[in-house]
């Protein structure tokens, strides 16, 4: 049983390289007065996935009774779209947005995170990445390492859904062959 809630603070920060490629995430805890660093890689992501994993890894590794938590990110679709509720309204209007003219990429994870923080106080707080904030900096190294690891897992929720390619430019190439159609015979006229 918890006495109190016991405050968490995460740091999380996702990568993919390119995107969609490789990806990873990092994260780094403080509680108690003591720090865990989390990382893992998959083998084709995006960063906007890697971005909800990392803070979904965070929130996943508090206990019962951490029920606070504060979470920095360098991602403003994270941010933005947790903070000012539009995770929660996608969710209200069957995981669709523009009045149900477009469908809510990454729906998963969303899903995920938004069961993770039912129960919990939880904030997100942006910070500029890649500057020189120390702990976001440190999450982006992890996130980098864990992406260039070998044998990398598949990301499940991005390699089997209905998300297509991105698209590209075709080159003479990519033309589909010719093929000839033979020309019909018609009886001689006299």
């Amino acid at each position: 049983m918890c006495d109190h809630n016991q405050g968490v603070i995460i740091y999380a920060d996702g990568a993919a390289s390119p995107n969609p490629g490789p990806g990873g995430y990092g994260v780094v805890l403080f509680r108690n007065g003591g720090r865990q660093e989390l990382a893992a890689g998959f083998r084709r992501t995006t960063n906007n996935r890697m971005e909800l994993m990392g803070a979904i890894v965070g929130l996943r590794s508090l206990n019962e009774c951490e029920t606070v938590s504060t979470i920095y990110s360098d991602s403003k679709y994270v941010v933005d779209m947790f903070n000012g509720g539009n995770a929660a309204k996608w969710r209200r209007n069957a995981w669709t947005r523009n009045n149900g003219k477009d469908k809510v990429l990454n729906v998963d994870l969303w899903s995920e995170l938004l069961r993770l923080s039912a129960d919990r106080q939880v904030k997100f707080i942006w910070v500029r990445g890649h500057t020189d904030n120390k702990e976001n900096t440190r999450c982006d190294e992890l996130a980098v390492q864990a992406r260039q690891g070998k044998d990398l897992p598949s990301d499940e929720g991005y390699e089997t859904s209905a998300v297509p390619a991105p698209p590209r430019q075709l080159t003479l190439f990519d033309m589909p062959a010719v093929r000839t159609i033979p020309s019909p015979t018609y009886p001689a006229t006299e």
